[in-house]
């Protein structure tokens, strides 16, 4: 099957194409070179006027999962609500099928998510929803970091190689992309009744610090070359004045590759009347000063969501403001605890403004989009549908300050915003979601349109509002919410926003290397603490044979 796109604007960073007009071959699924005058093409695509990016990659979407399950569960009724509701209006992930994800992420050109939380007892039904989402290529991150087997492994002072086997062991056996750290022993120390768990607090009954727990994971993904760096949701999430605490995480990093995780909710200062205020630039100004660091934003949007988190400290602090006012809080085997909190961004509340404003000040006062990427932690700060909102915000100027006008303006008085008259630009945004996203990941063979890539493409029309004067600027929010045509590995699955087609996409996996003996420490830990046998936990080919086709694509090793 041969494929030319012609005519085209194409944004590819990788290759330092910024807009230039490009012709592009497909050829087999793959991109591929010019095969030359005399080509005969099974179909040609007239792109002029179009713009063309590689399929975008969310790096950071609980899209499966307990959590996402429990969420269903616990608002039924928005279930209900969203069949009197416009299809593409962005609310959360609890109504939410698969078939919608898939969909949904389709229709804006994305071709790649990663799930950033896969507890590793919960990991088969991970799986098992990652595999019924169509169209999309997905990953999961494996949590490690209050498991009681790698603490008791702590205790014992177990050597960095047998924590490395171990670390190894869990992602083959999880069939993971990568490691998560979540608030690392928080969840342990709230079975002690601790509330707040620092980053150099003692876990009750271990004798290890959080500190300590996370650079003995980060040295062990490093050592194991595992390509994505540690993904870690830091300690004191939502805590005014936990600036202080990303910062200490970055210095605590030992130089290594670390990811730090919707650092929006770490950007808080403690001043003003209300003891509240943006750190932004603080964080940034230590983001500078560590080239090893990458972070995600987790921008907060106004309206209805629902919060999901393996921080069961944070969630737990937050059960009050549920609304509509229910909750639930969990605790799963010996690795893990946390909660789903129902949760309203208002408009007119000085918290909400702040921190949406906080979100939009760490995008626009980067000086790196390289290390900085594009997410609103969905469903935590906003549902992945309203993304088309957030570009627009910040690849235009006027409607950002139309849109304070309706907010909190004591908030806004606290942070640099008002000010801020940057505008994002295509590259930029190609940067964020595509040519860096797909380098952190090590997925080398998407995020950028050079030949032998995989062809994930997405065309976007870039029309401009019905509202203003011809050859001013695109509509944004309405060119990235329905892309004209999406390709999926050569096959055109999207056209004007509309899916046709749902192939089925392959999990990205790494399998490091590790001493076969760790097993039987393993193995003895569940027959002393688990209700389900060894053989029950872990993710198999078998599990996938009604597919009719493989699941899994192993990424090399760093």
């Amino acid at each position: 099957m041969l494929i030319k796109l012609t005519g085209g604007r194409i944004y590819d960073p990788a290759q330092n194409l910024h807009g230039e007009q490009r012709d592009l071959f497909i050829q087999d699924g793959l991109m591929a070179n010019d095969p030359g005058p005399d080509a005969h093409f099974d179909a040609v695509y007239d792109l002029a006027g179009k713009i063309v990016m590689a399929g975008a990659i969310d790096i950071h979407s609980h899209i499966a999962g307990g959590n996402v399950n429990t969420a269903r569960l616990l608002l039924p009724e928005q279930h209900r609500n969203h069949m009197a509701r416009r299809l593409n209006h962005p609310f959360s992930t609890a109504k939410w099928s698969t078939t919608d994800t898939g969909y949904r992420y389709a229709r804006m050109g994305y071709t790649t998510v990663v799930e950033p939380a896969m507890l590793p007892v919960d990991a088969l039904d991970v799986h098992l929803q990652m595999a019924d989402i169509p169209i999309l290529d997905t990953a999961a991150l494996a949590i490690l970091g209050n498991d009681d087997l790698l603490l008791r492994l702590m205790r014992s002072k177990a050597s960095q190689n047998q924590i490395n086997d171990y670390v190894a062991w869990t992602l083959n056996a999880t069939r993971a992309m990568g490691l998560k750290i979540i608030n690392a022993g928080g969840a342990n120390a709230f079975k002690s009744n601790v509330r707040q768990f620092g980053l150099d607090d003692i876990v009750p009954d271990y004798g290890v610090s959080s500190r300590q727990i996370l650079q003995t994971l980060q040295t062990a993904a490093c050592q194991i070359g595992v390509p994505h760096p540690p993904h870690v949701h830091c300690n004191n999430l939502g805590i005014p004045g936990n600036v202080d605490t990303i910062v200490a995480t970055m210095d605590a990093a030992q130089g290594l590759p670390m990811h730090l995780a919707h650092v929006q909710f770490y950007a808080y200062g403690s001043e003003g009347a209300k003891g509240f205020s943006s750190a932004a630039a603080k964080l940034l100004e230590a983001f500078n000063r560590h080239p090893n660091i990458t972070m995600d934003v987790g921008q907060v949007l106004f309206g209805q969501t629902v919060t999901i988190s393996g921080d069961v400290i944070a969630q737990y602090s937050r059960h009050a403001d549920a609304s509509p006012s229910k909750y639930v809080m969990w605790d799963a085997e010996t690795e893990g605890s946390g909660g789903v909190v129902p949760y309203r961004y208002r408009e007119a509340s000085f918290v909400n403004t702040l921190q949406w404003a906080i979100g939009l000040e760490l995008f626009l006062l980067a000086e790196a989009p390289e290390r900085l990427f594009f997410t609103t932690d969905h469903p935590n700060g906003a549902p992945f549908t309203a993304y088309p909102e957030l570009l627009r915000l910040l690849m235009d100027a006027d409607y950002r300050q139309q849109c304070m006008a309706r907010l909190n303006q004591e908030a806004l008085a606290l942070t640099l915003l008002p000010n801020l008259k940057r505008e994002l630009s295509l590259s930029e945004v190609a940067t964020m979601t595509r040519s860096a996203a797909a380098k952190l990941l090590g997925l080398n063979d998407r995020g950028h349109l050079a030949p032998g890539a995989i062809a994930d493409i997405v065309v976007y029309d870039p029309h401009t509002r019905s509202d203003q004067a011809a050859g001013s600027r695109p509509d944004y929010q309405a060119m990235f919410a329905n892309a004209a045509l999406l390709f999926k590995n050569g096959r055109l699955v999207v056209q004007d926003g509309v899916v046709i087609e749902r192939p089925t996409g392959l999990a990205q996996t790494v399998s490091p290397i590790y001493d076969t003996g760790i097993t039987r420490t393993v193995k003895q830990h569940f027959d002393r603490f688990y209700s389900l046998k060894l053989s029950q936990y872990g993710v198999n080919d078998a599990d996938f044979d009604d597919l009719g086709q493989p699941r899994f694509r192993n990424i090399a090793l760093s």
